[in-house]
C-alpha cells in the first residue's frame, strides 16, 4: 500500500470512530438535539438544507453546479464531475447558534451536530458511484407557561403546561451516475429514511397534592424507502474556457412506516395508549428542482437553484389535531450564489488558490400558522483552503438568517450556523515509480 493510501485509510478510520460515539450519544440525552427552533414543533421538524460546506456557502445551491474538486450530492447526475480514478470522502460538522425573540421574552440556544458523510468512487469510464449519510429534517424545541386564570389557580395552585420535543430523520443513499454523449449526466439515489422523533405535552401541578401530573404525546420510530433522480446538461463554450450546465431533480414522496405511538396517562392511571404499527399518516412530499450555472476558465462560476416540496399534497401529519392553528404548504426554496478561485495553481502565493464563495436565499417553509407562510432569507460565505496535493481541502461555510417575523405576530428567530468540511481526494490504480 501507498504512502498516500496509508496516511488516507488512517483519517478515515478517525474519522469514524469519532462519528460512531457522537450518534450513540444523540438518543442518551434530551438535550442531544440536531436542531432547536420554535417552528420544530410542527410536522416532521425543520427541513434540513441539503448538501455540504460547498453547497452552503453559496446559498445552498448545486443542482446546476459541477466541479471535479468537490462531491456534489445535491444533484446525483453531478458525481460524474471527476477525475477518472478519482476517489474523494467528505465529512462535516456544524455549529448552530440562534437567537429567539415573540415580542415579550428573548433566549438563545447553541447545537453542535453532524452535517454529513459521504464518498464516491469510479465504476466504469465516465459513470460513478455514491453512499453517503446526512440529516433530512429536525425537532428540537422545549416551551413552559403558567397558568393565569385566577379559578384554575385558586383550584389547583401552581399549574405550569410544558412542551418539549426531540429526534430527527436521517437520509441514507447510494446511487450511481453516468455521463453520455460527453454532454449529458444522468443519475439516480437511493433514499433510506430513518429516525426517532418525540413530542410531549405535559401538565404539571406543583402545589397540589390533588392532582397528578399528566403526560401526553406522541413517540415515533419510523422508515421508508424512496428515490431521488438528477439530469444535468453541459454546453461548453470556446471562450474563456467556459461551460454552461443547467440541471434538474426530482425526488419521490414517501410514506413512513414503523411505529407511532399516543399516549396520555398520570401516576395513577393512562388515559390512552395507542400503538400504531406499519403505514402512519406521516409522509415526506415530493420535490422538483431546476438549476443553472456558467464557469469560466476554471476561475469563477455563478449559479441559481428553485426548489419545490410539495407538502400541501401529501395528507396531514400524524399529529396534527394537536396543533388547530397549523397547515402544511408548499415549500419553495430561491438560491443564487457564487465561488471565485484567482489562481488554483499559483505556487507562490497561497490565498490565490483558495476558493472564494459568496450566496444568498429565500425559502418560503412548509409551516403554515393561522393562515401565513413562515418565510426566511439569509446570506452566506466561505472557503475552501487547499491542503497537501491534488484536491484535499478544508472547506468552511458561514450562513447568517432570519426565520419567522414579529410583524406577523410569529417568533423570530435569528441563527448563525457554522459548518467545516474536509474534503480528501485521492487516485486510485496508480503505480508510481518512486516511493
Amino acid at each position: 500500500m501507498f504512502k498516500g493510501k496509508i496516511i488516507l485509510h488512517r483519517i478515515l478510520t478517525a474519522v469514524f470512530v469519532f462519528l460512531c460515539p457522537m450518534s450513540l450519544l444523540k438518543g442518551q440525552s434530551i438535550d442531544a438535539l440536531g436542531s432547536y427552533s420554535p417552528y420544530s414543533v410542527f410536522g416532521v421538524g425543520r427541513i434540513v438544507q441539503e448538501g455540504s460546506a460547498y453547497n452552503y456557502s453559496m446559498g445552498g445551491i448545486g443542482i446546476g453546479m459541477r466541479d471535479n474538486r468537490v462531491i456534489n450530492f445535491v444533484n446525483p447526475a453531478a458525481i460524474t464531475a471527476r477525475d477518472t480514478l478519482s476517489f474523494m470522502f467528505d465529512f462535516g460538522v456544524n455549529e448552530k447558534n440562534s437567537y429567539f425573540n415573540d415580542g415579550t421574552d428573548k433566549s438563545a440556544y447553541n447545537i453542535f451536530n453532524m452535517q454529513n458523510v459521504v464518498f464516491t468512487f469510479p465504476i466504469y469510464r465516465s459513470s460513478a458511484f455514491v453512499v453517503g449519510l446526512a440529516p433530512f429534517s429536525d425537532i428540537g424545541y422545549k416551551f413552559q407557561s403558567t397558568e393565569t386564570d385566577d379559578g384554575i389557580v385558586a383550584e389547583m395552585g401552581d399549574v405550569k403546561y410544558q412542551q418539549y420535543g426531540t429526534g430527527s430523520i436521517y437520509q441514507l443513499f447510494f446511487g450511481a451516475s453516468v455521463m453520455l454523449f460527453d454532454r449529458v449526466s444522468v443519475g439516480a439515489q437511493g433514499i433510506y429514511y430513518f429516525g426517532y422523533m418525540n413530542k410531549h405535552n405535559d401538565i404539571l401541578f406543583n402545589s397540589s397534592s390533588s392532582y397528578n401530573t399528566i403526560y401526553t404525546g406522541w413517540d415515533y420510530r419510523v422508515h421508508s424507502f424512496s428515490g431521488k433522480f438528477g439530469v444535468q446538461y453541459v454546453q461548453p463554450f470556446r471562450k474563456l474556457n467556459s461551460q454552461l450546465t443547467v440541471g434538474a431533480t426530482y425526488r419521490l414522496a414517501s410514506s413512513m412506516r414503523g411505529e407511532v405511538i399516543n399516549y396520555a396517562y398520570s401516576a395513577l392511571d393512562t388515559v390512552l395508549y395507542s400503538n400504531a404499527l406499519g403505514r402512519s399518516a406521516l409522509r415526506i412530499a415530493d420535490e422538483f428542482g431546476v438549476g443553472v450555472s456558467y464557469r469560466a476558465d476554471n476561475r469563477w462560476t455563478v449559479g441559481v437553484d428553485y426548489i419545490q416540496q410539495n407538502w400541501h399534497t401529501s395528507g396531514s401529519f400524524t399529529d396534527n389535531s394537536s396543533w388547530a392553528n397549523f397547515s402544511a404548504a408548499a415549500a419553495r426554496y430561491y438560491k443564487a450564489g457564487f465561488e471565485i478561485t484567482p489562481n488554483m495553481y499559483d505556487i507562490r502565493y497561497y490565498m490565490r488558490r483558495v476558493t472564494y464563495r459568496a450566496g444568498a436565499y429565500f425559502e418560503q417553509s412548509y409551516i403554515k400558522v393561522n393562515g401565513r407562510q413562515v418565510n426566511g432569507f439569509g446570506i452566506t460565505f466561505g472557503a475552501s483552503f487547499p491542503i497537501f496535493r491534488l484536491h484535499n481541502a478544508i472547506s468552511l461555510a458561514v450562513d447568517l438568517g432570519q426565520r419567522g417575523s414579529l410583524r406577523y405576530n410569529q417568533v423570530r428567530e435569528r441563527y448563525i450556523n457554522f459548518i467545516v468540511n474536509i474534503n480528501l481526494h485521492d487516485i486510485w490504480f496508480v503505480k508510481y515509480r518512486y516511493d
